[in-house]
């Protein structure tokens, strides 16, 4: 899977616009880089956690010529280490938790526009019928709530 998959993966399962999936990945990767450059851990709980070491300099053989020795310089490197979940459900061990349904805040914004373009519509069509009916029902309803 490479990145446009996974946004097109994230996009159909929470039906946000592959757009805000991608600009939210993008955050998500400059957040982590900008934290292992700066030396910080970023633990994902149950996912694993990024991290940067320090790799000694060291001597390595070139493949092409192997009697020849190369100086490898030191490096600070990023290293990811699985968590406990990640690992379980990759060996099997234990199922993936479903996926939390999506939030009502993005669910009802399209629902909203859907609900509020129809009954525009009946309203048209109905006029009269309606503003007779709501005037006997106003009075009611307020002595209800009191």
């Amino acid at each position: 899977m490479n990145k446009a998959d996974l946004v097109n993966s994230v996009a159909k399962a929470t039906g946000q616009t592959k757009l805000n999936v991608h600009n939210t990945v993008a955050a998500l990767l400059h957040a982590l880089t900008t934290s292992l450059a700066k030396g910080e851990r970023v633990t994902l709980v149950g996912f694993g956690t990024f991290e940067r070491r320090q790799r000694q300099a060291r001597y390595g053989v070139n493949p092409q010529n192997p009697k020849q020795k190369l100086k490898i310089d030191a490096a600070k490197v990023p290293v990811f280490r699985a968590g406990q979940e990640l690992k379980d459900v990759v060996d099997g061990r234990a199922k993936q938790a479903p996926l939390p349904k999506a939030a009502p805040s993005s669910e009802a914004k399209p629902k909203a526009k859907k609900a509020a373009a129809k009954p525009a519509k009946k309203a048209a069509k109905a006029k009269p019928a309606k503003k007779a009916a709501p005037a006997k029902k106003k009075p009611a309803a307020k002595k209800k709530k009191r």
